[in-house]
């Protein structure tokens, strides 16, 4: 194992272990290694443990002494991460250990996501196999891969082997809050064609048009927020550029992961000097436009344009005029952000879309979206108005990944124990909740349609981000009252 990055001074397990699991890549569809390793700690601590192909786990572990005759309770969390990172951030994440570095109660990711989401809900189930002194019912541990790329993991898993009747979802970030109900979603995918010509005339020359700045996010929990996507950005920045001076289109991208709210999307293009001139103007408007519009959401949104091709071959080719106006046009009416509001619970999104990733490659300019709902019939709505502009612009489209919404359950009797055990310790209410982000408690509810299941975390903020921390006392205070939890599963 690589060394480790130890900034935790403290004594409560999770975070000795959340070090421990961080030194290891786990990128989805890179979990082999830190599947591995659970399974190792876990048969060293007397565990039985299934490693599916898919490298998922179950580790069963038996219940207390007084406990035997409890109902058996599935911990549930992901071993993957979202692999996010600034663009002048040298770090490998097929091999580079996460760095860890403090601030007061946080722990941050040096200029990297940290993996909390979900690394510390793995590091939950660590502590609970680790415990030799913790009053519980029989437990299986039931660890996922792929959760943050297409739920491949969960909706592998054979359910078979799980006889637990009560889910408890380690993969929420708000201390205080349990969420009972979560919303599906799909992929989607627009392909454009590429048709290359040579690059422009000889007085044309190649520069970067990008947007930065932006604050992104969790397609999913911050999309509410209304924050600005660098790739709907700079679609609008070009859409409005070609109708002031002609240039050639030769390569665009943006975005790093479709879950992600991008924060960061470039076009190479080739302008002439008097066209440069244009785009600077038209830039400079750009950038009072955009300071106005997302003055509370990105008060650091930037729009440059620079000499050079930036990370890209200069233009010695480029886009065709059609394939340039496809692209443009495609970028501008594709939808994406917040498309209606649940009216039913307050400040609940019900459906949305995150055009996330946007890249160049070979011969195609590949376009991947994700949207969320907690209707199906909307779900659908929107891949059928997405299928129809596909159709309209002449590009193929297709989805996949579908995964189900969580259903609320009203005579949940996991649900009324959090409540109870938060209320007593805290003599405060638990606030219940739904979320509009896509978690696996769905996936596992439509094989086991008996689960009764809720979702709980400590507070972790800005997932997906190289901002993304954790609080100590919030976790400390979390594992405290998971542990009041287990005794109470008694009954």
């Amino acid at each position: 194992m690589p060394e480790l990055n130890r900034v935790y001074t403290g004594d409560c397990k999770v975070l000795r272990f959340f070090e421990e699991l961080s030194a290891i890549p786990r990128g989805s569809g890179n979990e082999k290694a830190v599947s591995d390793f659970m399974k190792q700690f876990a048969e060293a601590r007397n565990c039985t443990v299934f490693q599916d192909e898919r490298h998922s786990l179950i580790i069963k572990k038996p219940a207390a002494p007084g406990y035997e005759q409890a109902p058996t309770v599935i911990f549930q969390g992901h071993l993957d991460m979202v692999c996010e990172k600034n663009k002048t951030t040298e770090h490998d994440f097929t091999k580079d250990p996460i760095r860890f570095k403090l601030d007061g109660d946080m722990i941050y990711a040096q200029d990297t996501t940290l993996g909390a989401d979900n690394g510390i809900g793995v590091s939950f189930a660590m502590a609970l196999i680790d415990a030799t002194d913790l009053a519980h019912p029989a437990l299986e541990i039931l660890l996922t891969t792929e959760e943050e790329t297409s739920m491949a993991g969960a909706e592998h898993i054979d359910a078979s082997k799980l006889s637990g009747k009560i889910l408890i979802n380690f993969d929420s970030d708000r201390e205080g809050v349990l969420f009972v109900s979560s919303a599906g979603g799909a992929s989607a995918f627009h392909t454009v064609p590429i048709a290359w010509q040579d690059g422009g005339s000889a007085a044309s020359k190649s520069y970067t048009i990008a947007v930065q700045g932006l604050k992104g996010g969790h397609s999913g929990d911050d999309i509410i927020h209304e924050r600005g996507n660098a790739n709907k950005l700079l679609g609008r920045v070009l859409d409005d550029l070609r109708r002031h001076t002609p240039f050639d289109l030769a390569s665009i991208g943006g975005g790093m992961k479709v879950n992600a709210i991008p924060r960061e999307a470039e076009a190479v293009v080739g302008l002439s000097e008097a066209g440069l001139r244009i785009a600077e103007e038209r830039i400079a408007e750009w950038n009072r436009i955009l300071k106005d519009e997302y003055e509370v959401s990105d008060p650091g949104v930037k729009v440059s344009v620079s000499a050079g091709a930036g990370d890209s071959q200069a233009a010695a080719r480029c886009f065709s005029e059609e394939t340039k106006l496809t692209v443009i046009r495609l970028l501008a009416l594709i939808p994406s952000g917040v498309l209606s509001m649940n009216k039913a619970i307050e400040n609940l999104v019900r459906t949305s879309t995150n055009i996330g990733t946007l890249s160049t490659r070979e011969n195609e300019v590949f376009f991947e979206s994700l949207i969320r709902s907690s209707h199906r019939s909307q779900l659908d709505a929107v891949l059928q108005q997405m299928e129809t502009l596909g159709e309209a612009v002449g590009v193929p489209f297709r989805h996949d990944h579908y995964f189900p919404g969580w259903p609320y359950r009203s005579d949940s009797k996991v649900r009324e124990i959090f409540q109870a055990v938060y209320e007593r310790k805290y003599n405060k209410p638990l606030e219940v909740k739904a979320i509009h982000a896509g978690l696996e408690c769905g996936i596992f509810i439509e094989k086991m349609p008996y689960l009764d299941a809720v979702s709980y975390g400590p507070n972790m903020y800005n997932f997906h981000t190289p901002e993304e921390h954790v609080s100590i006392s919030s976790v400390e205070r979390t594992w405290d009252f998971l542990q009041d939890i287990m005794r109470e599963l008694k009954a």
